[in-house]
């Protein structure tokens, strides 16, 4: 459990330091897939406006003149099939990462909304529902995890 989470002491019980250790997973999770889906968008992008400027400098100025030597030229490399393959895979992999992203975007946001809809009970005591707001800004400083209002 996290060292902030834990120094809740009489703020709130045992149970709602477990729901807030889990919103916090599921962030980083969130965070985790939303990183690797930015990275593997700029390399499908990148790989393929590469492998876009050398098939126009080995393919289409050189054999311009007819569309069947181009095509005979294009298919007389393998690296061409690869680089294809390694395109198409990284673009597969993009939407993958999209809706794994997406999925724990979800999750995230569903339990954090649920904390917000139960934070009548989970503060019940008027000390604890005078002092949760400590533990909303914490959770904001810390983990960047809004709790006061549900929407993102």
């Amino acid at each position: 459990m996290e060292t902030s989470i834990k120094m809740l002491d009489d703020r709130t019980d045992k149970a709602t330091k477990q729901m807030l250790q889990k919103v916090v997973e599921r962030k980083r999770k969130f965070d985790a897939f939303t990183f690797r889906h930015f990275v593997v968008i700029w390399l499908t992008v990148f790989s393929s406006f590469i492998y876009l400027f050398i098939l126009y400098k080995t393919l289409m100025i050189p054999y311009s003149y007819s569309f069947a030597a181009m095509f005979s030229a294009f298919v007389d490399h393998s690296y061409n099939l690869y680089a294809l393959v390694i395109i198409v895979g990284l673009y597969g992999l993009m939407n993958l990462l999209k809706e794994k992203k997406d999925k724990a975007e979800k999750e995230y946001h569903a339990l954090r909304c649920e904390i917000i809809d139960k934070s009548k009970d989970l503060w019940k005591p008027e000390e604890a529902w005078k002092n949760r707001h400590l533990v909303f800004e914490m959770m904001k400083k810390n983990y960047d995890i809004n709790l006061y209002h549900e929407n993102k």
